[in-house]
Parts: structure tokens; sequence; C-alpha cells
């Protein structure tokens, strides 16, 4: 059995993620701590599961804090100094949704992922029947909104004369966002911020497509867009032109700003790698460096890098695209955090002039048809056919095959961990011609793992 994946449990409602499995889920992970604050989003089928969380902490003999409705950094801020369980499918669709378990304010590891799904596959084992635990309820929102505005105060100016749309999506960030935004001054015009399970408005992952209405709507009414998926912990900012920034853009942005505002002689920024070279660019020149985990890891490599560093050492932020840790504020990934320091940011100085410091060169992603079975020949293969068909490039292969050029252009090989597919990613003033390149490679790569 195979319960979680890179980002928690999820799956369809029917059929994987069901008020048993919750259960079962619930009465493993209770084992971990003798607290748990629980939380859900607002999918039609998560207060169910919530409670069948709930009930299977309790009958593994752990007290329980029912957060009820909030967005999962909310959840997360909660569960600092014990352990929680969100209830959430993230920007899933609605049939779908998921859990997803922290200790003290970080999502689990693959260790603790391993032992909860191993108890899980045990079967049953309640406490006894006067050891079960109790379950209170209390609200976080209020703490949590609090402690983003204090966060963010210090960092750029004040928002003020910034007209700011949150598209919420019918989402947790309804919740937050906009509330947050106009503590911290500016002018907010929320759309889509009643919390619908259905996702009536548009699908819960904030895309070009999805995004369509409201990038018109920023274009006619506002300075800046921010949109969020189901539980606000991605974010997705829109220029004033309508036009959606490129995610690693809005990283280098941040990285930039948490390098040089760092008191520590080597700060760190811990990114993915298929994130863009202009992160490496805009951190170097801040006077940091960068390090790369496999995707879905940012936490164990914020955990890594603490454990390494002295005392001159920090990771001032981490993130991969859409997804951003601000470490001074937590170890969780917080898209509301994110809108609040980012507008401060652009009230200073403007999302021109920030952009226009960062080299934006053309970026592509690709996806190529590989079966399961296929990819761990068809990698093998490619870790040497990829580096000797491209000798001028330097080859890392910790996290797929990453290919980087003379002229900071990249190319990145991977397999999907979660899909039939090898995924490419690259970027080069002549990406086309790089794509193609490799992406002939990898499909004779996997043609001749049959």
């Amino acid at each position: 059995m195979e319960l979680f994946g890179t980002a928690g449990i999820r799956g369809r409602v029917d059929e994987r993620v069901t008020p048993a499995m919750a259960l079962q889920v619930g009465q493993a992970a209770g084992r971990d701590g003798d607290e748990f604050v629980v939380g859900h989003d607002g999918r039609v089928t998560s207060p169910a599961l919530a409670a069948a969380v709930v009930s299977g902490l309790e009958s593994a003999g752990t007290d329980v804090v029912d957060v009820g409705q909030a967005p999962t950094p909310a959840l997360a801020f909660a569960s600092q100094g014990r352990r929680g369980v969100m209830v959430t499918a993230s920007h899933n669709p609605p049939a779908d949704n998921g859990l997803k378990l922290f200790a003290d304010g970080r999502e689990y590891g693959d260790d603790a992922e391993a032992a909860v799904e191993n108890r899980v596959a045990d079967g049953p084992n309640p406490a006894a029947w006067d050891e079960w635990g109790d379950a209170t309820k209390t609200a976080v929102l209020p703490a949590y909104r609090d402690a983003v505005v204090e966060y963010a105060g210090p960092h750029g100016a004040d928002p003020g004369r910034l007209t700011v749309a949150v598209d919420c999506g019918n989402g947790m960030a309804g919740l937050a966002t906009p509330q947050v935004l106009r503590e911290l001054g500016a002018d907010v015009v929320a759309t889509e911020a009643n919390v619908d399970g259905h996702f009536p408005a548009r699908g819960s992952k904030p895309t070009p497509e999805t995004l369509v209405q409201f990038r018109e709507f920023v274009a006619g009414d506002a300075d800046l867009g921010i949109a969020h998926d189901g539980d606000a912990d991605r974010i997705v900012v829109v220029d004033g032109d309508g036009e959606i920034v490129h995610e690693d853009t809005v990283v280098a942005m941040l990285a930039e700003h948490y390098t040089r505002a760092a008191t520590v002689d080597d700060p760190v920024v811990v990114t993915t790698p298929n994130a863009s070279g202009r992160i490496d660019e805009r951190v170097t020149a801040a006077g940091g460096r960068v390090e790369r985990v496999r995707l879905g890891a940012l936490h164990e490599g914020i955990s890594r890098a603490q454990r390494a560093r002295d005392a001159d050492t920090a990771v001032v932020f981490a993130a991969e695209p859409w997804k951003h840790v601000h470490p001074a504020f937590g170890g969780w990934i917080d898209g509301v955090a994110s809108a609040a320091v980012l507008i401060r940011l652009l009230a200073a100085d403007g999302l021109g002039t920030r952009r226009g410091a960062i080299t934006e060169r053309p970026y592509r992603k690709v996806s190529i048809d590989c079966p399961d079975d296929r990819k761990a020949a068809a990698m093998a293969s490619l870790e040497t056919e990829l580096p000797a068909a491209f000798p001028d490039s330097e080859a890392s292969t910790d996290h797929g095959v990453r290919l980087t050029f003379p002229d900071d252009s990249w190319v990145l090989v991977r397999p999907s961990g979660t899909e039939p597919y090898v995924r490419l990613y690259a970027e080069s003033d002549d990406v086309d011609a790089l794509v193609a390149g490799v992406a002939s490679i990898v499909e004779s790569a996997v043609s001749a793992a049959e």
C-alpha cells in the first residue's frame, strides 16, 4: 500500500480518501503525539473526513483541537508546538480530497509518513477505552491573520496606494488574504471570496486558462492581482496589464529580497531542480547561494541545511514554483504570507523595477509519454546519453538529469512521480531548439526501454 505522495494523501473520496481511510490514518498518526490540531478546507466532503480523522486520533489516546474550516497555512501555524492534520486536496478537482500531516509547523517527512503508513497496514490499534482523548473546538484564523500582518510589516512600504484584486477561487483564501491585505493598508477588491466546495467560479488550480476573467478584471481595475488555489498555499501574481508574472520571477524577487535583508554571512535559498536560473542570478547578486532539493521536499531541504549550518549560515527563503516557505515566519508553505510580503515590496519599488532586474529567458515545460515500468531504464540511459549529446554542458544527476550550459541556459529531465510521463524543463534564449533536441533523445530512450 502506498498512501502518501509528494503532498500528503490525495485521491477521489469514493475510491481512495474515504471516511474509513481517514479514521485509520487518524488512529495511526495519533501514536505520534499527545495533541493534534485538525482543520479542513471548504470541500463538500471535508467536514465528514475531518470528523473521521478526529475520531481516529481520539481513539488512539490523543487530545484534539478542532479549528474547523481554515487555509492550510493557518492549520500549519496552529500545529506549532504540537501536531496537525489538514483535510484538503489543495488544487485538485472537487470530487477529490486528501490528508496532510504536520509536526511543529512542518509537513511530515518521508520517515514519519512511512511510520503512519506501516501502522495503517498493521490494522486498528486503539488505546484502552479509558485512555481515549478529548476534543475541543477553537478558532485559529484571528491569530493567524494577525501573525501574518505582524510578520509582513517590516518588509517594503505601506501599500495604501495600491489597488489589489484577490481571486480567492471559492477556496480558503477568502478567509485570510483579503483581510490581511486590508489590514496592511491596501485597497482590496476580493473576487469569488465565498467558500464553495463545488468551485463554481473556476477550477481550484489557478492557471492562465482558469484566470482569464480575473486577468481581464485586473487589467481594467487594479494595480496588481493575487490568485490562490483551493487551500491558499499556492499563489499566482498578475500584473497591472492582466499578464501572469512567471512563477520563477516571483520566486526570484522574494529570494533576492530575503537574501539582501539577511543578517548572516551565508544566506541560503532552497529551491528545486526545475526552478529557473534567474533565481540563482538574483540570489548571487545579493550575496547568497542556492541549494536544490527534489520536488515536494522543501521542508527536507530546509532541515538539512539547518542541521549543517554554522552560526554564519541560515535558510532565508525556500520555494518551488507557486509555493513559498518563509522560514522566519514558519516552516510551512504559505501563499497568504507571500501575498502580504509581496504587496509591501511592490509598494516600495514597483513591480516594473523589481522585475526589470531579473533576466527572464524563455522557459518551457514538456511532458513526454513514458509508462511507469519504463521510467527507470529510460532515466538510466539518459544519464549518459544527454551529457554525451551536449558535451559543452555541466551535468548533474542528483534529481533527474540537469544540464547547465556556459551561457547559464539549462534543461532538466526527470520522471513524473504521479503520472506516466517524463518531464522536460528548459530555459534558454533559443528554448525551442533546446527542447526539440533533448525531447528527441528522451523519446528514443523511452522507446528503447521497452
